[in-house]
């Protein structure tokens, strides 16, 4: 029996964050980083989320602290705040959301955004509008 396969999807504000990672590697001399990181993301990190969406660690399973954070996540639909994961590639951490097919017709991992792992957090009020419930 073939494993079932995921759809993965890059949102809006990943693809913002990627170009603000281009810009930034540009500036620094260093565009080879960025052409290597757009080839991990395809020869890696998309088919290992096609098969194994659960790979990475619960956001949630160490909560955020600060009051800001914590007001953000409870703006955020009922249950995506469970749904939210971080995938750690490199020096890159991803924040991507499963979305099981028993709420739309195919099973989606939504990669939301990317951050060198030194930044600080996301900004998940921008990441997760209220009509992408």
């Amino acid at each position: 029996m073939a494993d079932k396969l995921y759809r993965v999807e890059l949102t809006t504000s990943f693809l913002e964050r990627l170009d603000a990672i281009e810009a930034f590697l540009v500036e620094a001399e260093a565009s080879f980083a960025f052409d290597d990181l757009l080839a991990e993301i395809r020869a890696t990190v998309i088919p290992n989320l096609r098969r194994f969406p659960r790979i990475g660690r619960r956001y949630l399973a160490n909560p955020p602290q600060s009051a800001e954070a914590l007001a953000q996540l409870a703006a955020l639909p009922a249950g995506a705040p469970d749904a939210l994961r971080e995938y750690l590639h490199g020096d890159y951490l991803m924040l991507y959301s499963l979305v099981d097919a028993s709420t739309q017709a195919q099973a989606t991992v939504y990669l939301l955004s990317i951050r060198h792992h030194r930044q600080l957090s996301f900004d998940l009020a921008r990441l997760w509008p209220p009509h992408q419930c």
